[in-house]
């Protein structure tokens, strides 16, 4: 979808909204050129996104082609994230180095962007949001599954992960990655790795919901990012 500039002059940001292959999203080269640009994306079929660095090992392929599952790998870290059709809204955020959102410190690159997310978050009635400003909390499954380990920026409901946040940088800026969840299902998660594998125990609970409509956090984010000079 050709992207639709939003805002005015000095605080422009480039929209795009697209539906189709999590393959093909995740396909797209970094451009050579870095505009400040929010592009949301939702699957038409079930993905299970793994990290760049995320071993094949973790997973059991064949359980996932038997559910009809595509295996896709992103170009940011972190552990896999299951893309279902309405379960999770998927936002990528580009910003070019020299933006005034810019910090060269990658722990703390995405802090503004989870401030971001728990301003429009909390402009729709969901209270009680942090951002992670530590460093990096990993569990036994963190490197399995995005959602049972924090990193810095990602925002979070007590011990529970709303949104999260993976990275990949180059010279002309950053591609930050952000998922959050209307429904978490572990036991949808659970045969699709590889012994020895997080059981449902350890996957229920990593989560917090957001029920709200996806058009208003689309709407509510932006307004947030508009407020932010350039």
């Amino acid at each position: 979808m050709k992207p639709s500039p939003s805002g005015h002059a000095g605080q422009m940001w480039q929209v795009t909204n697209d539906r189709g292959s999590a393959a093909d999203f995740h396909g797209r080269d970094m451009p050579d050129v870095v505009e400040p640009s929010l592009q949301w994306f939702e699957v038409e079929r079930s993905a299970l996104v793994l990290g760049s660095a995320q071993p094949s090992a973790h997973i059991d392929a064949e359980a996932c082609r038997v559910r009809g599952i595509e295996l896709v790998r992103r170009r940011s870290g972190g552990g896999a994230v299951l893309l279902q059709p309405a379960d999770v809204l998927w936002a990528d955020v580009l910003l070019p180095r020299g933006h005034a959102l810019w910090t060269s410190d990658v722990s703390l690159s995405a802090w503004w962007l989870g401030e971001a997310w728990v301003q429009a978050l909390t402009g729709l009635g969901v209270s009680g949001l942090s951002v992670h400003r530590g460093p990096m909390r990993r569990t036994e499954w963190s490197a399995h599954v995005c959602f049972a380990g924090t990193g810095g920026g990602e925002v979070m409901l007590g011990d529970h992960k709303v949104v999260g946040i993976s990275q990949r940088r180059t010279r002309a800026g950053a591609r930050f990655q952000c998922a959050l969840y209307r429904h978490w299902r572990p036991e949808a998660h659970v045969p699709l790795f590889a012994a020895p594998g997080p059981s449902l125990a350890d996957l229920t609970g990593l989560v917090a919901t957001v029920a709200v409509p996806w058009d208003d956090i689309r709407a509510s984010l932006l307004d947030v990012l508009l407020a932010h000079a350039d």
